[in-house]
């Protein structure tokens, strides 16, 4: 990689004369954005982490931490039923399995990561062959999914409804401590070299010449930076970063439900999802059971649009909605006292596939946001920065080629770029 000239700055002013060129900025401290200046750092750049609040503050460390690496059930409520865009994330899946289980060796800690299985069950006959031709195309892919009958559902996990009639069955799939993660990644980061700036906000990001120029703000210090790459990972304040470049990035806030039980005895080694309805539930390594899997919450509104810096409200109807299909999956969970409910603020594309890769309209400026950012996030963060060091590029780019940008460039051929 060629490297560029460069400037120490060491402290921060109240003025921004000052020009400290860098290799790498990334936007954004959550998983992606921790593991990626940590890839980046790694290779012996020089790296800026730049987080508006701290490591993991948003959806990175709000979600339930799902593993889940069979095809979404929200795929399968598209039109056609087999979940064509889920299977385009397949070979992404296979690379994330493999990255979560070398993980806590490389980062040198405990991330609460499990990983001894996932079942995804049906209560109805109807359920069952979705079941049978996702496990199908899963399997064609190679996955390792496969199809268990009531009997061995029950063998396998009798404390599930034995109303339930059959199930796909993955032992790659777990769960993870969502609260430590991108905390984790970020100190990496910094043991590689990487400089963390927390509690600090881009005010302006543009490409001047060859080299990028980000505005920096924390209180009332002020900082400008070059960069010679950028890379936009700040979850649903990605398309806010992108506008200031002169990009779109179509991505939209999803707010959800969490909930978590009183600790109880530990029983529960399997991820359990749900074909036709909303659900995930794990047990943690404390014993709390957490439940979720897509339950809206709502956005608090400003007078222009949402107000992304407040939580999402509770809506009852999510929660009583949620138990009831916990309990109708696992009556056990009934027997249980709700310890605490939040909510936290995804983001999704249109398409729901993630966005990962270089924008062809701008070469310099990466993204990796949207949908499956927690179970794929690892990944998308070694092939970003893989990316952006220009190493194994081909291969990167082929792997991120359904999360590719470049879906977006007929928005971005109107930016007079």
């Amino acid at each position: 990689m060629k490297k560029i000239a460069r400037r120490s700055v060491e402290h921060w002013t109240n003025s921004d004369v000052f020009l400290s060129d860098i290799d790498f900025l990334v936007i954004g401290g959550g998983l992606v954005g921790a593991a990626s200046a940590w890839h980046l750092a790694s290779a012996g750049t020089k790296v800026w982490l730049c987080e508006q609040a701290s490591p993991g503050h948003g959806a990175s460390g709000q979600n339930a931490g799902s593993l889940h690496f069979q095809i979404e059930r929200r795929f399968l409520e598209r039109e056609d039923g087999v979940g064509r865009e889920g299977e385009q994330t397949a070979q992404l899946s296979r690379l994330a399995v493999q990255d979560w289980r070398d993980l806590e060796r490389q980062i040198g800690r405990n991330l609460g990561v499990h990983m001894e299985g996932g079942l995804m069950v049906a209560h109805s006959a109807q359920e069952v062959r979705l079941l049978e031709a996702k496990a199908a195309r899963e399997q064609a892919m190679g996955l390792t999914v496969k199809t268990i009958d009531r009997a061995q559902v029950q063998a396998l996990a009798p404390y599930l409804s034995p109303d339930i009639l059959a199930a796909n069955f993955m032992a790659d799939e777990g769960h993870a401590d969502a609260r430590i993660i991108a905390p984790a990644f970020a100190d990496a980061a910094q043991s590689a070299g990487a400089r963390l700036l927390d509690a600090t906000r881009v005010a302006s990001l543009q490409k001047r010449g060859a080299l990028f120029e980000a505005r920096l703000e924390k209180g009332e210090e002020i900082q400008t930076v070059t960069a010679a790459k950028v890379l936009i990972c700040a979850g649903i304040w990605s398309p806010q970063i992108a506008a200031m470049a002169g990009l779109h990035l179509p991505l939209f806030p999803a707010p959800l439900t969490m909930n978590a039980t009183a600790r109880t005895a530990a029983f529960l080694p399997y991820l359990i999802q749900h074909v036709g309805r909303r659900l995930s539930i794990k047990q943690t390594a404390a014993g709390n059971l957490l439940i979720g899997g897509g339950w809206p919450s709502r956005l608090h509104r400003t007078g222009s649009g949402f107000d992304f810096s407040r939580a999402p409200a509770l809506v009852p109807q999510s929660l009583t909605g949620n138990l009831q299909t916990a309990v109708e999956t696992m009556p056990v969970i009934g027997e249980h006292e709700l310890l605490r409910s939040w909510t936290g603020i995804t983001a999704v594309t249109q398409d729901q596939l993630p966005v990962a890769g270089e924008f062809p309209s701008l070469p310099g400026l990466f993204c990796a946001a949207g949908g499956s950012a927690f179970t794929l996030g690892p990944t998308f963060a070694r092939l970003v920065a893989d990316q952006m060091l220009e190493r194994r590029r081909d291969e990167a780019d082929a792997l991120l080629s359904v999360a590719s940008p470049a879906r977006f460039e007929s928005l971005n051929g109107f930016m007079g770029r």
